[in-house]
């Protein structure tokens, strides 16, 4: 007995040794999925499915202007007051490298990618990886930032940015490199777009002036404020006559900043066209705007939902600040867009969806932890699988205008090298920034928004250089060029008229 019952002693410790949490090591937790990664790897995938290869080898009117800022190879476009250069800085490295608009169109749905991933991951630590996730997928889901990923424009990288320093800045009173962060931010998303800077700045150094606990982030949003903004107020007094001057040249740009309300034409371009200016257009199919007329009511429940946890002590300040800030920071960059101009764009509101899918994805996550049957999970998902069915498919209509139009400016580009117009050249008239960009040409506009030069600047530099000014297929020349050699332009509606060789 004693044999047996000292061999039943071993087994049984041996037994303990293995079992987990039994005299023994604890077992491993089983390792949770990286759903952010999965989330910003299938943002890349749609995009080099979705978009970049139906968006063909040519750059979009405003892509040209700031790719033309830093391309070796082409002229200068004309870079109006309104613009900032932080795209144009973005995008320098991969044309120092390559000229090639499908090679940065890859490069840039590579790097949105990147940049979506490490935007929410800073939320992680506050919200919960899964929030953060779901947000992530909300944003990326949305058909705007889906096409804006691989085009060379500022509006989705300011989102981005934007839902980073908001991150940083809630975490800096526990975090002393949040404020590094911080600052570099800031100062990333002034250099991309000066106003936006300062609307995503404002509502940060009010809670940081009124709030003892994030009176340490002031130094670096003002360090961010000053290094993103130098380069447009050193261009303000080079080029312009000083900030006052740049401003109120932006003001006539823009067809005259001054509050009243914008919400019509936003609401009409919801579902595109991606610039309504002026915006007299139908809203295009209204059945798929469900999700954007839900998203304030959203926010909203989120909001208050928000409140009554802060009020029962269930939530503690931090909870609090990461729901409300977000939707502020919204709020105040949409401020320009909703109450200040009088057309619309889809992209410029792309800040505010970024913010608001944060406290969204919270009120999912709520909802989900809450539910005590599979039913409203289930609805959930059924929402979701709608939400983004109906982005796919306003996705690949806009997809197939913004092709269409690449494509116009390409076939006028190549109408023109047929002509004898190539570098060096010049192109005037409606369209001649982003055809001259195609062309290989310098672009110039005597009147309009992007006026550079006068009639006899053009007429100067006509005697040196092809020249071309670019019109209606059946319209009238420029007045300054009667006289000058009509010829159609295959495939795009418009006619080129030649200079006279000398």
């Amino acid at each position: 007995m004693r044999d047996a019952a000292g061999k039943g002693v071993g087994v049984t410790a041996s037994a303990a040794a293995v079992r987990p949490g039994v005299g023994g090591p604890p077992a491993p937790r089983p390792r949770e999925v990286p759903w952010l990664a999965v989330v910003a790897a299938v943002y890349a995938v749609a995009q080099l499915a979705l978009v970049v290869p139906h968006m063909g080898g040519g750059l979009l009117w405003d892509e040209s202007v700031y790719v033309s800022q830093v391309d070796p190879r082409h002229p200068a476009a004309f870079f109006s007051a309104p613009r900032s250069r932080g795209i144009s800085v973005l995008v320098a490295p991969l044309l120092a490298v390559t000229s090639s608009v499908p090679a940065l169109r890859v490069a840039l749905a590579l790097l949105s990618a990147a940049a979506l991933y490490g935007a929410f991951r800073v939320w992680g630590p506050l919200v919960g990886q899964r929030t953060a996730a779901l947000a992530a997928l909300l944003f990326s889901g949305l058909w705007i930032t889906e096409i804006s990923g691989s085009q060379a424009m500022p509006n989705l990288w300011v989102a981005l940015g934007a839902v980073a320093a908001v991150g940083w800045f809630l975490r800096a009173p526990a975090e002393r490199p949040a404020n590094w962060w911080l600052a570099a931010l800031t100062a990333g998303v002034t250099l991309l777009r000066a106003p936006d800077g300062g609307w995503l700045a404002l509502p940060l150094l009010l809670g940081a002036t009124g709030v003892r606990r994030w009176r340490p982030a002031l130094p670096a949003l003002f360090a961010g404020l000053g290094l993103g903004a130098a380069q447009w107020v050193i261009e303000a007094y080079a080029r312009f006559g000083g900030i006052g001057a740049r401003l109120r040249l932006s003001s006539a740009t823009e067809g005259g900043m001054a509050p009243h309300l914008n919400a019509g034409p936003a609401l009409r371009a919801l579902n595109g066209p991606l610039l309504c200016r002026p915006c007299h257009v139908p809203l295009r199919h209204p059945e798929l705007t469900v999700w954007w007329l839900a998203l304030p009511l959203l926010a909203a429940a989120a909001l208050a939902f928000a409140l009554r946890d802060h009020r029962l002590h269930r939530d503690g300040p931090d909870r609090l600040a990461a729901t409300v800030l977000p939707l502020v920071c919204a709020a105040s960059l949409s401020v320009p867009y909703l109450l200040l101009i009088t057309y619309a764009a889809p992209r410029f509101l792309l800040p505010a969806y970024a913010l608001l899918a944060l406290p969204v994805a919270g009120l999912a996550v709520r909802a989900i932890r809450a539910a005590r049957s599979p039913v409203p999970v289930a609805a959930l998902g059924v929402a979701l699988a709608l939400h983004l069915g109906s982005q796919y498919a306003v996705l690949v209509h806009n997809t197939s205008g913004e092709a269409r139009t690449a494509a116009r400016y390409q076939a006028a580009a190549t109408g023109l090298h047929r002509l004898g117009v190539r570098p060096p050249c010049l192109v005037t008239g409606p369209r001649a920034l982003p055809v001259g960009y195609a062309a290989g040409c310098a672009s110039a506009q005597v009147k309009g928004n992007n006026r550079s030069t006068n009639v006899d600047g053009v007429l100067d530099r006509a005697a040196r250089m092809p020249t071309a000014a670019l019109g209606r297929a059946h319209g009238t020349p420029p007045r300054y060029a009667h006289g000058w050699i009509r010829h159609p332009l295959p495939g795009t509606g418009w006619a080129a008229y030649l200079a006279p060789r000398r």
